[in-house]
């Protein structure tokens, strides 16, 4: 069984995602998320560390499965959403410590700006985005966004020291609406604008390390991480509360991904034929088609290598 389990892990991509481990009679015993799979499922048969009461688990292990994903944001949603919805014996905690959050933008002309709010209070309207895991990651982000794309000094309420940082800056209440804009596409994720405000924050940081600013640079860097953490793909957990079921067939394997309140929260693997597969398949909306896919693609090697 071990030969197996070590084709198996040696087949998994070095890429993010979520981990699910079975025993011998299909039951879950763990779910975890990992930036590199590979490296992280493997090191469950290495030191265990701070893990070792995981031992007695990670000896009745006997199938592996995973689902790949775009971003360590998206995997990070994905086990928060699977362990919500089921938590199996040997996890701990229900997917991680990460707040969730939102960010608000407010374009009103006298007090425009950007704002964390806690999950619990989004809307699902064109002026909230996200939702994002991370409270102070996502505060962060909204710092980065604020140095490059500083809307908050386009209102018309400004008093004190920001009249001045808004007259240094070059910002005049006219530049709102453009301001405002930017930061929509960039928050929207338009490839265009996320490029254009990671250049801005990569120049600026360079700047002040050239500047001898050493700390600047340092939460400059702190900036654009976070900004990245948003900015990446991210789709297994929305702001709607839209239901779906999305499938993808590889050899003989369909797996069946389940969407409920706008959350991927389950998914599951069985045998099935071309024929019958093709009229599952066909319910895929489009935009989990791609996802559906790869990791169908996944599982049938996972499974065949498992045998």
């Amino acid at each position: 069984m071990m030969a197996n389990l070590r084709r198996v892990i040696a087949a998994l991509p070095a890429e993010s995602g979520v981990y699910r481990f079975r025993d011998g009679r299909g039951r879950t015993l763990y779910i975890g998320r990992a930036t590199h799979l590979r490296s992280r499922v493997s090191s469950y048969w290495s030191d265990l560390r701070e893990r070792r009461h995981l031992a007695p688990m990670v000896a009745s292990v006997e199938r592996i499965e995973a689902l790949v994903c775009e971003s360590v944001h998206e995997a990070a949603w994905l086990e928060r959403n699977v362990l919500e919805a089921s938590m199996p014996r040997w996890n701990r905690t229900a997917g991680g410590q990460e707040v969730p959050v939102c960010i608000r933008m407010d374009v009103g002309p006298r007090s425009p700006g950007l704002r964390v709010v806690h999950s619990d209070r989004c809307a699902d309207d064109a002026d909230t985005f996200g939702p994002y895991l991370g409270g102070w990651q996502v505060r962060l982000a909204v710092a980065a966004l604020h140095r490059v794309l500083p809307l908050a000094y386009a209102g018309t309420g400004l008093r004190g020291a920001e009249v001045d940082m808004a007259r240094l800056r070059g910002i005049a209440a006219t530049d709102r609406e453009r301001l405002a804009a930017r930061l929509t596409d960039a928050l929207r994720r338009e490839p265009i604008a996320v490029a254009w405000v990671r250049a801005e924050l990569e120049t600026l940081r360079e700047r002040a390390s050239g500047n001898l600013a050493f700390e600047l640079a340092a939460r400059i860097d702190a900036e654009l991480k976070a900004f990245a953490w948003i900015a990446s793909t991210q789709r297994v957990t929305t702001l709607g509360d839209s239901n779906a079921e999305a499938y993808g067939w590889c050899g003989g394997l369909l797996v069946r991904y389940e969407i409920r309140a706008g959350r991927l929260s389950a998914w599951t693997q069985r045998a099935c034929g071309p024929a019958r597969a093709q009229s599952y398949v066909e319910q895929t909306p489009y935009e989990w088609t791609d996802f559906a896919e790869r990791n169908a693609k996944l599982a049938a090697a996972l499974v065949a290598l498992g045998r």
